[in-house]
């Protein structure tokens, strides 16, 4: 139980600390006001400016605080810092208010400081910690040379991940004056160590070719993780005591508040490597039981501009793709899951109908890349800028190409059929299985099937397979095992043998490198456009089309182990039949 002091003198505004020590006689009322105006005056707190001074050594001090306020005193020096506990205290506030974490029992943290009065520092880590904060009073020197040695480890840990490393450009796209608050937290994250560490990973992930980053923050370890052709990789496991920081730097870059961590935020940021080349990453942050989780889509627009041949379609399926987007009116639509190169595909088709005499408008949320000569509306909803009002607004602007990111409800799928029918070539996404389904999916959302069956003139599914890397070797696989995975005996002439993965430095051991696209490309013929008025299902529908020769996406993947690109497995893991 803490001393109970007698009352201050009175018309005096010191600090607790130096009240204190003018009540026990060991400062006068006029030295303890100067040293208070002097602290103030330098900016430095009253413990450093009473040592300064020389009027008493740090060991007296401590032994004085323990003795009046009543709480345990300990020699810093018999503590080994292996023993303290990790990440107990935000590293900011701690370095902030000059605290360590001694131990943690249970409920009970252990706090060593100089100053037991400075009761804000304490309400903070009891805030933070959401524990019973128990201060142990230590020699005020000892205290500063543990927190520096203890930064200085974290520091060592991130160069020693990390390297010189070159420094690399942020393009600012938006320049805005920060407010005086946002400048402080912008610079406090403007530690050398873990911009030098964002920077790695940034280029790493670029390296590698990944498609997304993920930092993830857990109870006793810190992870990033790449995607790399569509599977996640373990890259880095920096020290946990960097996870705020790390995170606060994305947020400066990505242009969100660094102090709102209770709800998600996305933001984006560009990464200038070059004159004629930028990459942009659309950020993301979540939070979650132990930190908030951040990912980084890497979006890079050149894959926008490697053309349709780059993409794998089949030459039929290319040939029944280019007939439909460049036909007058009507709609298009590419389905397929989350990750599938759905937004390639599309952009892919706009770049090739990207001409001086043609007007495009896509609205999208948000729209991930950047094509010069398309007019581009990101979607916000908190403002009231929906789909459908885009949509409606685009109709005003004489347009010839409409893209909408999504179909998400019925009236955006109303107002995109109806711009079809109206003489605009309409491109859209829809989350479905395969082609087929994507016919009913519509009607299920209340689209009449006259509607549908007058507008839609072709779908593609799609989804994305590893490409097996130039290590690949030929397999013996059973006859009966390529049956029932779907080959016909007439695919099954013993003149090809199916590939599988090896592994090498260029693919870095896992035997693919990079993906290759699966399609499935269903042109809405008569015969569907009567299932479609007559409200047929979806395997009906998909057995119209396979008597058609519209390949299934299993089908198609098969075709593309036939030919080398990729394994059965692959195949077999992204399609079902």
């Amino acid at each position: 139980m803490a001393a109970v002091l007698p009352n201050p003198t009175a018309g005096t505004a010191l600090p607790g600390l130096a009240r204190a020590l003018v009540q026990a006689g060991r400062l006068s009322l006029p030295q303890a006001d100067g040293l208070q105006k002097k602290a103030a005056a330098d900016k430095t707190g009253f413990i450093d400016t009473l040592l300064g001074a020389g009027l008493i050594d740090a060991r007296s001090l401590a032994v004085f605080c323990a003795e009046t306020f009543g709480y345990p005193l300990l020699d810093l020096s018999t503590l080994g810092i292996e023993a303290l506990p990790a990440n107990a205290i935000d590293a900011r506030l701690m370095q902030a208010q000059r605290v360590v974490a001694l131990s943690k029992r249970g409920n009970k943290l252990s706090v060593a400081l100089s100053d037991p009065t400075n009761s804000q520092a304490l309400d903070q880590i009891k805030f933070q910690s959401e524990a019973s904060v128990e201060p142990v009073i230590v020699a005020h020197d000892a205290l500063l040379a543990l927190l520096a040695t203890l930064t200085k480890n974290a520091e060592q840990s991130i160069s020693e991940l990390v390297g010189e490393g070159d420094d690399i450009e942020f393009a600012d796209e938006e320049p805005q004056q920060p407010s005086q608050a946002e400048a402080a937290a912008a610079t406090e994250v403007e530690d050398a160590p873990i911009v030098r560490f964002l920077n790695k990973v940034l280029m790493d992930a670029i390296t590698l070719g990944a498609s997304d980053i993920h930092f993830e923050p857990y109870e006793k370890q810190y992870r990033i993780r790449m995607r790399v052709d569509g599977v996640l990789r373990d890259h880095l496991a920096p020290p946990l005591s960097i996870r705020d920081k790390l995170v606060s730097r994305i947020k400066v870059l990505a242009k969100l508040d660094i102090s709102e961590k209770r709800v998600p935020q996305d933001g984006r940021m560009r990464l200038v490597l070059s004159a004629t080349k930028t990459i942009d990453f659309r950020v993301s942050t979540l939070p979650t039981l132990f930190g908030e989780k951040t990912v980084m889509r890497i979006l890079d627009a050149t894959q926008a501009q490697m053309g349709i041949d780059a993409l794998g379609y089949d030459p039929d399926q290319k040939a029944l793709l280019i007939d439909a987007i460049t036909r007058p009116y009507g709609m298009v639509l590419v389905t397929g899951p989350t990750g599938s190169g759905k937004t390639v595909s599309l952009y892919s088709c706009l770049n090739l109908l990207n001409k001086p005499g043609i007007n495009i408008s896509t609205a999208e949320d948000p729209a991930e890349i950047n094509l010069p000569g398309v007019n581009q509306v990101n979607v916000n909803e908190k403002a009231g800028l929906t789909f459908p009002v885009a949509l409606k607004a685009f109709l005003r602007q004489d347009p010839d190409i409409i893209m909408v990111g999504e179909i998400r409800d019925l009236e955006t799928a109303d107002i995109a059929i109806k711009a079809a029918q109206t003489g605009h070539m309409v491109f859209s996404t829809l989350h479905t299985n395969d082609a087929p389904s994507t016919l009913t999916r519509l009607m299920n959302m209340g689209v009449a099937p006259f509607n549908i069956a007058s507008s839609v003139i072709l779908i593609t599914a799609q989804r994305l397979a590893r490409r097996l890397c130039a290590c690949k070797q030929p397999l013996d696989i059973e006859r009966e095992v390529l049956r029932s995975a779907g080959f016909r005996d007439a695919d099954l002439d013993g003149e090809w043998k199916p590939y599988g993965p090896v592994g090498c430095e260029r693919c870095l051991g896992s035997g693919y490198k990079g993906r290759v696209g699966i399609y499935q490309i269903m042109p809405i013929s008569p015969a569907i456009e009567a299932l479609i008025l007559a409200n047929g299902n979806a395997m009906e529908i998909a057995a119209q089309a396979e008597s058609e020769g519209v390949n299934s996406l299993r089908r198609s993947g098969l075709m593309k182990v036939k030919q080398g690109l990729t394994s059965l497995e692959e195949v077999l893991g992204c399609t079902n039949e």
